[in-house]
């Protein structure tokens, strides 16, 4: 296990300065600058803001210094918010995007692996077939459609839960639910795909022909290894949930890490955006390393690598 821990973290190095790499060319070459508005500012003082910030510098002298920065996690200050540095902004958005993540991740392993269940064991019946209709609903519509429906139904028609912000607990309940819609469909897929395999096997037949209960099959013996591919699945949809959390925090106004990164893109706020995106990815593959850890708990069959 030390020796699985130690070279996974050593491959994060590289992986994490290829990342670092490509978003720094990236987003160096893309259209436009940091101190473009719709006023034009004098050349003179544009001309100081880049030498303070050090953007009048060669490009290859420009990267050196972003990862020595980097390595130190320092990325500096926001170029929107010169007050503030960016792992200040990143700790204050950090707890509000990993609660809005941690309640839809929640609410997907609570509703999905129910229903995954219910699937399974009434296979190629009308339970089945209408519980996967819900989950390929819940797939085929985005958040970005779902998140405005909900507003206009529960908020500005039955005046039931705020529209934005996030203040309270009532001003949850939409951006969770528009989140989590899509992973409650996957996890109810996977799930059931899983408890199918597992329900065929011999080692269930046996407790059946032992006279225990289908309960007591289905969760004490099946569900073990039934649920192996949620398990998988978790790690990446961890990541993918705060990354999707960039829409719907745009959507309610949620101040979390998402609307930060989608508002430092649009005004081309360097380091804040290089900031959050290897926050990002060294966010991924701690979690994956995790789920790998997990996995080989739940089922001893598997080695680690």
């Amino acid at each position: 296990m030390v020796t699985f821990l130690v070279r996974r973290l050593l491959l994060m190095v590289p992986t994490l300065w290829a990342i670092a790499t490509l978003a720094f060319f990236l987003v160096r070459g893309a259209p436009g600058g940091p101190f473009q508005s719709e006023k034009e500012i004098p050349a003179s003082v544009k001309a100081q803001l880049m030498h303070k910030y050090g953007l009048d510098q060669p490009l290859h002298v420009q990267y050196l210094r972003f990862l020595s920065s980097a390595a130190r996690l320092d990325f500096g200050p926001s170029y929107k918010f010169p007050s503030r540095q960016v792992r200040e902004i990143i700790a204050e958005a950090l707890p509000v995007s990993l609660e809005l993540g941690g309640w839809a991740l929640l609410l997907s392993i609570v509703v999905g692996v129910p229903i995954g269940i219910f699937a399974a064991v009434r296979q190629n019946t009308a339970g089945d077939f209408a519980a996967m209709g819900i989950a390929l609903a819940g797939v085929s519509i985005p958040n970005f459609v779902l998140g405005p429906v909900l507003v206009l139904g529960f908020s500005l028609s039955l005046f039931l839960f705020p529209p934005a912000l996030w203040e309270g607990p009532q001003s949850r309940v939409l951006p969770v639910v528009t989140l989590a819609t899509a992973y409650v469909a996957y996890i109810a897929r996977l799930t059931r795909a899983g408890m199918l395999e597992v329900l065929r096997q011999d080692f269930t037949r046996t407790a059946r022909a032992k006279g225990l209960s289908e309960n007591v099959v289905v969760f004490k013996h099946a569900l073990k290894l039934g649920i192996l591919p949620v398990v998988s699945y978790i790690g990446p949809a961890a990541a993918r949930v705060m990354m999707g959390s960039i829409v719907v925090e745009t959507i309610f106004s949620v101040p979390g890490m998402g609307r930060y990164l989608v508002n430092a893109a649009f005004n081309r706020d360097y380091t804040l955006v290089l900031g959050e995106v290897l926050f990002y990815a060294a966010l991924l593959m701690a979690l994956n390393l995790l789920v790998d850890v997990a996995y080989t708990w739940l089922d001893p069959r598997v080695e680690l690598a």
